[in-house]
């Protein structure tokens, strides 16, 4: 979101949580010139990082923090809180899949790519 103030986002990942399977999944992808075309002076960098702190999360363990013990639905919970942080979660959308996994990469492609 490189302009609170107007509104402004790009789509720039996806996580995909599914209980059954105790799976919480994370893609992402910055369209670099899409964010400067919104906001020359953006901190690219930083949005990256923030990026992969949420693939990070998801994939628990280590890349974790914190969170590392929590289970994949708490790790899911706190990722879509809403922020006021420059990277921030869109709204939520529920529907099934037989393979979590493919539906991060299938969502990816579909919504951010």
């Amino acid at each position: 979101m490189p302009r609170i103030e107007r509104g402004e986002l790009i789509n720039a990942g996806v996580l995909v949580y599914c209980r059954a399977k105790s799976f919480v999944g994370a893609r992402v992808h910055l369209d670099e010139t899409r964010l400067r075309c919104l906001d020359p002076e953006v901190d690219v960098a930083g949005v990256q990082a923030a990026l992969r702190g949420y693939e990070g999360i998801c994939a628990g363990g280590e890349r974790a923090g914190q969170a590392a013990e929590d289970d994949p639905g708490r790790r899911f919970r706190w990722l879509t809180a809403p922020r006021s942080t420059i990277v921030q979660p869109g709204p939520i959308h529920t529907g099934l899949t037989a393979d979590p996994q493919a539906e991060v990469d299938r969502l990816l492609e579909l919504l951010v790519r």
